[in-house]
């Protein structure tokens, strides 16, 4: 089963294309629930999401799917997700000032997680859109911190159209170029890569401090 789902997210391309050839219009759907679900539940981190944008932006140029529909409804799915992540990570801090108990993490990572939002929250937000789980993780500690719901609105809203704009416009411009289509799957594999160097360069100068 882990295997068959490495190979789907390797060959992302071949995936949708037979998700399109199966459920037509309703893969417009479908793409806004893994959206929503990749950007709004702290346990699906493992979702696509870069490369499934790529891809996405690639089929609508070639007429598979409503391009400007798609796009609007991958805006709204990033943009709901992260305020869902945040108002669960507002309870959570909530319940755990009401308790006194907060299950799994020591009162002090609260209070950390507080300081840096009010001094680095913008910055944060903006660029783990770029970053795979912790474009999960970051609304659920903005939530938590209880960061101010109108900046964190305008955070999410400016991170989403950022995000969503990149990959998507980017799949639906060059995604269909001869040597992209020819290698798709190194492409594929190319952006997660990519988007895993951020976390990786950061963890490294962490050690070295």
């Amino acid at each position: 089963m882990n295997s068959e789902l490495i190979k789907s997210l390797l060959h992302l391309d071949t995936t949708l294309y037979s998700i399109i050839q199966t459920y037509h219009d309703w893969t417009h759907a479908l793409l806004f629930l893994i959206v929503f679900c990749e950007t709004g539940l702290v346990f699906t981190p493992f979702l696509p999401g870069d490369s499934l944008l790529f891809v996405a932006g690639s089929f609508a140029a070639k007429g598979l799917l409503n391009h400007w529909l798609l796009y609007v409804l991958l805006l709204i799915a990033s943009i709901t997700g992260n305020m869902i992540n945040y108002t669960i990570g507002r309870q959570f801090s909530s319940y755990a000032a009401k308790t006194g108990k907060i299950p799994f993490v020591k009162k002090e990572y609260i209070e950390r997680t507080q300081h840096y939002y009010e001094k680095h929250g913008f910055l944060t937000l903006i660029l783990t859109r770029f970053i795979p789980i912790l474009r999960t993780m970051a609304p659920f500690l903005a939530g938590v911190s209880k960061m101010s719901r109108p900046h964190f609105f305008f955070y999410t809203v400016s991170g989403a159209f950022l995000w969503i704009s990149i990959f998507y416009w980017g799949g639906y411009l060059f995604g269909n170029i001869p040597i992209v289509k020819d290698h798709f799957n190194w492409v594929v594999i190319g952006i997660v890569l990519v988007s895993f160097l951020p976390p990786i360069h950061l963890y490294i100068r962490s050690k070295r401090k």
